[in-house]
């Protein structure tokens, strides 16, 4: 029976979706095991996936694998850590997409090939998965999961290439869309970057050996020095020699993810050079400040608004609160993913609280609205705790066009702004006004040139190869 998915554990019910996390480990001698580390990494990157959890380890003879369903600490206990030998792991944790949902989709994965052993890990996803998949079935290959990275996998398997690292740079020019990848061998580490930037990754040094993860939070959390991002287009390989770059492909328009800066990373994690939590609340200054503010008290939307809410009262001069305390402790009976489970959920895991916000005239600010879901219900609680009025602020433009590039939601009928005037927004959610930072606003607050961010979501104009949306 398929996993039941746990995509609503974090709380932002109706948010944008982050996909997967990568972690990689390179210990520094072969008698090190690295396997605690490796679950430590996974731990820090538990935000960007709460389907499945797995890793894989190298003792220089053979890989050994660990994955299944649920959180990082229900896949992996003392017993199976120890039962993972070796001086190198990766690893990875997901967040299901609608087609992807069953367990043998969990990551990563392992197989036997001409190059040795080999397991993969990826996060994003390939706009000509489908051309390659297909190639691939035409020549006989089988395959048994619906991942990106069982293709990627089949490609360096059937490379006529000398050497891994060989068989690794000449696929990656085959591939297109948004990745970050992670191999493992029995005697090197391989990561790789999309030639655009879009999905993040990190290269750290650990007191143990090098690390590469999708955020630097990973790798601050186990006590590393970040190093550098691992540039667009980079394969980066590090075995007894340590880091080297392999290959660099040539330079692309960059692309990077404006939604990892906005909501999907932690804010401690730095990312195109810029600390996500400082560009949250200068995310809000900015929407402060081009906002019409008539407002006693702002408060966050828990937890991904309060940063942004921080910024947008010291520019607006209001006094910022803590208006609605978010339960961390809701058990699973709350995590299938349904309208009705959803609406249920954003009332148990919100409190609003009364003596904040009888009588005043409320400013809330939020991320992000996609679905609409708890928008609505928040300002529903907010008002029914005796809020005189609610003003919704809105730290992203309107959210109208799917991602294409491993982010969920992916149907363009899941977002509420499509086809809707702000008025009409407005209404839906039950605000009495809502305003959204411009683009122009959330691009001057990245600090980061609008020609190399990835804002399709917002503009429908998709850097990488367009292969149409549903």
């Amino acid at each position: 029976m398929p996993h039941e998915p746990m995509r609503a554990l974090e709380g932002d019910l109706g948010k944008p979706q982050e996909a997967c996390g990568v972690v990689g480990i390179w210990g520094s001698h072969e008698n090190l095991q690295v396997a605690p580390l490796c679950y430590l990494g996974l731990y820090a990157l538990q935000h960007r996936g709460q389907e499945s959890a797995g890793m894989v380890t190298s003792d220089g003879k053979r890989l050994w694998l660990t994955k299944g369903p649920g959180l990082v600490p229900d896949v992996f206990d003392q017993e199976s850590i120890a039962a993972l030998p070796g001086f190198a792991a990766i690893g990875h944790v997901r967040l299901a997409t609608e087609a992807d949902q069953h367990v043998v989709n969990t990551q990563p994965l392992l197989v036997r090939s001409g190059f040795g052993n080999l397991a993969i890990a990826q996060n994003g996803s390939l706009v000509n998965a489908e051309k390659l998949r297909q190639g691939l079935l035409e020549e006989g290959a089988v395959l048994l999961t619906e991942t990106d990275s069982e293709i990627v996998l089949n490609l360096i398997a059937k490379s006529k290439e000398k050497d891994l690292p060989s068989a690794v740079a000449k696929i990656l020019t085959l591939l297109e869309g948004a990745y970050a990848l992670v191999i493992l061998a029995e005697n090197m580490l391989l990561a790789a970057r999309d030639p655009f930037g879009n999905r993040p990754l990190c290269l750290g040094k650990l007191e143990e050996g090098y690390m590469v993860a999708s955020e630097s939070c990973a790798v601050s959390n186990l006590g590393g020095e970040f190093l550098r991002e691992v540039q667009p287009g980079e394969l980066l390989v590090i075995d007894e020699q340590g880091p080297r770059t392999y290959n660099l492909m040539p330079g692309q328009t960059q692309a990077f993810c404006a939604f990892e800066h906005i909501y999907f990373a932690r804010p401690d994690s730095c990312l195109g050079g810029k600390t996500a939590y400082l560009v949250r609340k200068a995310i809000g200054r900015e929407l402060a400040l081009e906002a019409s503010v008539e407002a006693d008290v702002v408060i966050g939307a828990p937890d991904s608004g309060m940063a942004p809410a921080l910024g947008f009262a010291e520019a607006a001069g209001i006094p910022y609160e803590m208006g609605i305390i978010k339960n961390r402790y809701v058990g699973r009976a709350f995590l299938q993913p349904t309208q009705a489970r959803r609406s249920l959920a954003v009332r148990i895991k919100l409190n609003p609280v009364t003596e904040v916000l009888t009588g005043k005239r409320v400013a809330v600010v939020d991320d992000s609205i996609v679905r609409g879901t708890t928008s609505g219900k928040l300002i529903a609680l907010l008002k029914e705790a005796g809020a005189k009025e609610v003003h919704m602020y809105v730290a992203s433009p309107p959210y109208r066009h799917p991602c294409l590039y491993g982010i969920e939601p992916s149907s363009k009928s899941e977002l509420v702004a499509r086809g809707r005037s702000l008025e009409e927004l407005r209404k839906l959610i039950g605000a009495d006004s809502l305003q959204y930072i411009s683009l122009e606003g959330l691009v001057r607050a990245i600090g980061i040139s609008g020609d190399q961010l990835c804002l399709a979501c917002f503009t429908g104009e998709y850097p990488i190869s367009d292969c149409g949306v549903n």
